[in-house]
């Protein structure tokens, strides 16, 4: 059986314009990754990996190239099919968390699903709850939001990226405000849910959190410079046996 391609991009470029200045942002980026995969992204600031975010999560188009998401061809979609592929297809995970000040954790939760007008999510709460039980939030499920420490809203924001079962776990910078060992627990999330079989991409700047994926690819100047396999992938128990001894 022919593994299916949740991310496939061909010759993916981006152009920014700045008066008679073109800044070339990607240039003929070509990525694929099947479903199950967990990979990081990687590179220095300025490679382009915001720009691929956008670009991958439909926020943003590419200048030429392709690009399909769980078999659509994202570059021919309307404002409205953008929108609505971003609803279905995607769930994001953000460095800042993004949730509703004042508000449960399960109503944090429930929001893709009042958005989401296919109709297929007529039990939202019992689904909120179930996404927020995987995370290991079974005891916080109606606690506010300014509640719950950093880890534990990173944990709700990723409960929400999963309820509504998109294809592609899209996850920015993620544990970029939190300590290391809540790094490490939310990175060890992160494998158990792809052990689960979801498909995750993350971006992140931290290499010993690059080390739970499967994959990295490398971005230099808005080119893939590396793209490969780890050997030796990182686990809770060895990275929190590395914090010790450099703490």
């Amino acid at each position: 059986m022919i593994p299916k391609k949740v991310i496939e991009t061909k010759k993916l470029s981006r152009v920014f314009k700045n008066g008679e200045i073109e800044v070339n942002a990607l240039t003929n980026v070509n990525i694929s990754i099947e479903e199950g995969e967990f990979v990081a992204i990687m590179g220095a600031s300025g490679s382009g990996k915001s720009t691929l975010l956008n670009i991958l999560g439909c926020l943003d188009k590419p200048t030429s190239g392709e690009y399909y998401l769980d078999g659509i061809h994202v570059n021919n979609l309307n404002k409205n099919e953008l929108a609505a592929v971003r609803n279905q297809k995607i769930g994001f995970i953000f460095q800042n968390y993004n949730l509703l000040s004042r508000t449960s954790a399960i109503e944090n939760v429930e929001l893709p699903l009042v958005y989401n007008r296919t109709g297929k999510f007529t039990n939202s709460k019992q689904l909120a709850k179930k996404a927020l039980e995987q995370v290991g939030l079974k005891n916080r499920i109606y606690h506010k939001t300014n509640e719950l420490s950093g880890g534990e809203q990173q944990r709700v924001a990723i409960a929400r990226a999963l309820v509504n079962d998109p294809a592609l776990i899209l996850s920015d910078e993620a544990t970029g405000n939190l300590d290391s060992k809540t790094s490490i627990d939310v990175a060890d999330l992160f494998v158990r849910l792809n052990n689960k079989g979801k498909t995750i991409l993350m971006i992140t700047h931290e290499p010993d959190i690059a080390q739970f994926a499967k994959r990295i690819i490398y971005l230099r100047d808005g080119s893939v410079l590396t793209d490969e396999f780890i050997k030796n992938r990182s686990t809770k128990e060895s990275a929190l046996k590395e914090l010790e001894l450099t703490t």
